[in-house]
C-alpha cells in the first residue's frame, strides 16, 4: 500500500476509496459526511465513491467490480451496516460526524488498517459513540431488541386469546382448554411465542452492543433470566430480567472482543470463545449472585401481602394492582398473581378479583394511549398498542411490554397508577373472582361477582394509565419557551427593499417590490415555470422555503426559542398547522441525538402530522445559539425542516440532502453569512443547490 500522509495532495490513480454514511435520521448528516469524504478524497489525489444509507433509500450501491478493487473502506455511521461484502479489505468503522469534521484521517487511517478476514462483520457504530451520545446508544440498543420482540409478543398473545375465546371453560382453576382440543395446541403454540418474547429481548440488545457474538448469549441468559428454577424462585425476572442480561451480555462480550489475541485465536473468538466466556460470566453471575436475593425478594413480598388479608383490604388492592401492572408477567406480577390464586383454594376470592380487574389494565391502558395521541408513538409502537387492546380484553398483560420496554420510565409508573387505582377500586366494591384468571373475559364467562363494578375498576384504571402515559411521555420531551408566535412572525417580516429582488426567484411577487402574497395554500416557492407542453422542473430547495421562512441576525441565543421561532415562520406559509407538535416533533429528535453538526451549523428536523407538507425555514445568528453541537461550537446558521409524519414521496428528501451537501462548502456558507436581506439567502440558494433528480415511481 502507498503511504499515505495526511498533508499528501496528489496520489497513484489505481487507489479507489469506498465509503459508507448513515445518520439514525438519514437526512443530514448522511449527505455532508459524503460530501466531506468526497472532497478530502479528491483533495488527496484519490477516486472515491460514496454509498449513501439515507431515509430515501440506499443511494451510489457498489458494485462487485467496485468493492474487488478498492484499497480501503471507510464506514462513518450511527448506524449498523452489514460488512460481510467487505472480506479482506482494510476497514476503519466510526461515528458519522468523524465523517465530517475529520475524512481526510479517516481515509488515512483505513488505509493504514490491517485487512480483514476473508468475512467482515457488521460495523458497531453505536459501540464507538463517545460519551455525548451515551444516551442514544442504549436507546438504539433497546430498540432493536424492542423491534425484534414484538412480534412474538403479538403473535403468541393473539394466539392465546383466540384459544381461551373460542376454546376455553370457566372452572375452578380458571379458564382452561380441553387438552384433547384443537384450541389447546394453538394455545401452547402462543405459549410458545411468550416463551420466547424475552430471550428474544436480551439477545437482540447483546446484539445491538455486540454483534454476533452476543446473541446466542443474550438469548440463552435471557432464558436464565426468565426461568425462576435456576436460581430457586417460583417465578422468573420477567423482562426487566432480560433487558438487564442484554446489556450485561453485550457489554462483557464487547469488552472480550477488545482484547488482542494472537492471529490463530482471532477466527475462533467470535463463533467460541466469546459466546462461550460471555454465557458462563454472565449466566453465572445472575444464578450465583443474583437468584437468590430475587427469591428472597419475591418470598418476603407473599408474606407481607399475607398480612395484609383482612383489615387492610384497600392497601391490599393497591398494592396487588401496583405489582400486577409493575412488570406485566415478570416476578413481581406473578407474585401478586400466586396470592390471589393460593387465596381463591381457601375459600377468599377477593384478592384475586382485586389482581383480575388490574391485569388488563396496562394492555388496554397503553393501546388507548397510542390511539388519543398518535403523534407521540412510532407506527410499530401503534401496532403494537392495538395488538395490546385486543390482548388486554382477554387479560394478557403481557400485550403492554412492546411499550413499556420501548419508554419504561413514563410507561411503568402509568400502568403502576392505573393497576393500583383499579385494584383499590375492586376492593372496595368487594369483587370477588373464582377462578385464577383477569380481564374482561373472567366477567364474560361468569366467574366474577359484583360485574358493573368489575368493569368500573378496569375502566377506571385504564383510563388513569391512558391519561398518565400520555402526560408523561410529553413530558419527557422539553418544553419550548412560551414564546409569542405571532410577535416572533412579525420581527421576520421581510425586509421591503429585498422584495423586488424576490421577485426574480419567486414568479408571481410583484415587481414593485410591494410584499409577497401568503395565500395559505400557496407553496412556499416556486421554481420557474417550465415551457409549455415540457415535463415539470425538477423540485429545488427554493419550492420549500421563501422569504417569509427567514429570519436574518436574529437575538435568541436559546436552541428551544429559535425552534419555536421557526416554526412560526413555517405557520406563515401555510404549510404548518400546528406550531406546538412540529415544535414537540423537533425536540424529540434532539433527544435522540444533536443535529448540531459543528462548523456554525444546526439542521432540526421535524416529522410532524402538525405540517400539511414538506417546508424549510432558515435563521442567521451572528452571536450564535448553543445547540450542544458535536464540536461544541454554537451555531449561527440554523436550517429547519419540518415535514409530515407520513409525508408522500421521497423527492422533498432528495432536495434536502443536496441542501446538507451544499452547507458543507465553504464557498455557500460564506455567501449565506453575508446576506443582506432574505433575497440574498434565497439567490446564494439558486446558486449552489442543483435540482433535484426526480423521485422514483
Amino acid at each position: 500500500m502507498p503511504e499515505t500522509p495526511l498533508d499528501t495532495t496528489m496520489a497513484p490513480p489505481t487507489v479507489l476509496i469506498l465509503a459508507i454514511t448513515a445518520c439514525p435520521t438519514g437526512i443530514a448528516h448522511t449527505y455532508m459526511a459524503a460530501e466531506k469524504l468526497d472532497a478530502a478524497a479528491t483533495e488527496l489525489g484519490y477516486e472515491i465513491r460514496v454509498e449513501t444509507h439515507g431515509s430515501v433509500g440506499v443511494e451510489g450501491t457498489f458494485s462487485q467490480a467496485d468493492i474487488d478493487r478498492a484499497d480501503a473502506v471507510v464506514i462513518a455511521a450511527d448506524t449498523q451496516i452489514d460488512l460481510s461484502r467487505f472480506g479482506g479489505k482494510r476497514i476503519v468503522a466510526t461515528r458519522v460526524a468523524d465523517g465530517i469534521h475529520r475524512p481526510a484521517a479517516l481515509i488515512a487511517e483505513a488505509l493504514a488498517a490491517s485487512p480483514t478476514g476473508t468475512t467482515a462483520a457488521r460495523t458497531d457504530a453505536p459501540a464507538s459513540a463517545g460519551k455525548r451520545d451515551i444516551g442514544g446508544f442504549i436507546y438504539r440498543a433497546l430498540m432493536n431488541g424492542v423491534s425484534y420482540m414484538i412480534p412474538f409478543v403479538v403473535v403468541g398473545g393473539l394466539l392465546i386469546a383466540i384459544s381461551l375465546s373460542i376454546g376455553g371453560e370457566a372452572t375452578p382453576q380458571g379458564l382452561v382448554i380441553p387438552e384433547d382440543s384443537f384450541w389447546f395446541t394453538i394455545n401452547q403454540i402462543g405459549a410458545l411465542g411468550f416463551t420466547l418474547m424475552v430471550p428474544i429481548l436480551s439477545g437482540f440488545i447483546a446484539y445491538a452492543i455486540a454483534d454476533r457474538p452476543g446473541l446466542a448469549p443474550g438469548m440463552i441468559c435471557g432464558w436464565i433470566a426468565t426461568t425462576g428454577s435456576f436460581y430457586n424462585s417460583e417465578s422468573g425476572a420477567g423482562f426487566i430480567g432480560g433487558i438487564v442480561t442484554g446489556f450485561m451480555v453485550g457489554f462483557v462480550a464487547l469488552g472480550i472482543k477488545k482484547i488482542p489475541v494472537h492471529r490463530f485465536i482471532k477466527p475462533i473468538m467470535p463463533i467460541l470463545v466469546i459466546p462461550v466466556i460471555t454465557t458462563l460470566v454472565v449466566g453465572g453471575l445472575f444464578v450465583l449472585a443474583l437468584g437468590q436475593p430475587i427469591a428472597w425478594v419475591f418470598s418476603s413480598m407473599t408474606d407481607f401481602l399475607a398480612g395484609l388479608d383482612g383489615g387492610s383490604v384497600v392497601v391490599l388492592g393497591l398494592i396487588l394492582g401496583a405489582m400486577v401492572a409493575f412488570d406485566m408477567g415478570g416476578p413481581i406480577n406473578k407474585t401478586a398473581f400466586l396470592f390471589g390464586s393460593a387465596l381463591i383454594t381457601s375459600g377468599n376470592p377477593g384478592p384475586m378479583g382485586m389482581v383480575a380487574a388490574a391485569i388488563a389494565v396496562p394492555p388496554l391502558g397503553m393501546g388507548l394511549a397510542t390511539l388519543i395521541r398518535r403523534r407521540f408513538f412510532t407506527p410499530v409502537e401503534r401496532e403494537a398498542g392495538i395488538a395490546a387492546l385486543f390482548m388486554g380484553f382477554f387479560g394478557i398483560t403481557e400485550g403492554a411490554i412492546p411499550l413499556a420496554a420501548a419508554r419504561p420510565l413514563q410507561v411503568i409508573p402509568a400502568n403502576v397508577l392505573g393497576g393500583a387505582v383499579a385494584g383499590a377500586i375492586a376492593a372496595i366494591a368487594g369483587v370477588t373472582n373464582a377462578v385464577p384468571h383477569g380481564g374482561p373475559i373472567v366477567a364474560v364467562f361468569g366467574a366474577v361477582s359484583g360485574v358493573p363494578m368489575y368493569f368500573v375498576a378496569i375502566l377506571s384504571g385504564v383510563a388513569v394509565t391512558a391519561l398518565v402515559s400520555v402526560l408523561l411521555i410529553g413530558l419527557s420531551v422539553r418544553k419550548a419557551p412560551a414564546a409569542d408566535a405571532a410577535a416572533g412572525v412579525a420581527e421576520a417580516a421581510p425586509a421591503a427593499e429585498g422584495q423586488a429582488a424576490t421577485a426574480a426567484l419567486v414568479p408571481g411577487a410583484p415587481a414593485d417590490g410591494s410584499p409577497v402574497p401568503a395565500p395559505a395554500a400557496a407553496p412556499a416557492a416556486a421554481p420557474v415555470a417550465a415551457a409549455a407542453g415540457s415535463a415539470p422542473a425538477p423540485k429545488t430547495v427554493l419550492d420549500y422555503i421563501d422569504e417569509r421562512t427567514i429570519v436574518l441576525d436574529i437575538d435568541d441565543t436559546d436552541r428551544d426559542t429559535v425552534i419555536r421561532r421557526l416554526a412560526g415562520l413555517m405557520q406563515t406559509t401555510g404549510r404548518v398547522l400546528d406550531i406546538d407538535a412540529v415544535v414537540r416533533a423537533a425536540m424529540d429528535r434532539e433527544l435522540i441525538s444533536t443535529t448540531g453538526i459543528g462548523e456554525g451549523i444546526a439542521i432540526p428536523h421535524a416529522k410532524s402530522d402538525g405540517a400539511t407538507s414538506p417546508v424549510l425555514a432558515f435563521a442567521r445568528s451572528r452571536a450564535g445559539v448553543d445547540w450542544n453541537s458535536l464540536d461544541e461550537a454554537p451555531a449561527h446558521l440554523i436550517f429547519m425542516i419540518a415535514v409530515p409524519e407520513a409525508a408522500a414521496g421521497t423527492e422533498h428528501l432528495k432536495v434536502l440532502a443536496q441542501l446538507s451537501r451544499s452547507l458543507m462548502k465553504p464557498s455557500f456558507r460564506a455567501s449565506i453569512e453575508m446576506a443582506a436581506t432574505p433575497a440574498d439567502v434565497l439567490a446564494a440558494l439558486a446558486a449552489s443547490v442543483r435540482p433535484a433528480a426526480p423521485a422514483a415511481r
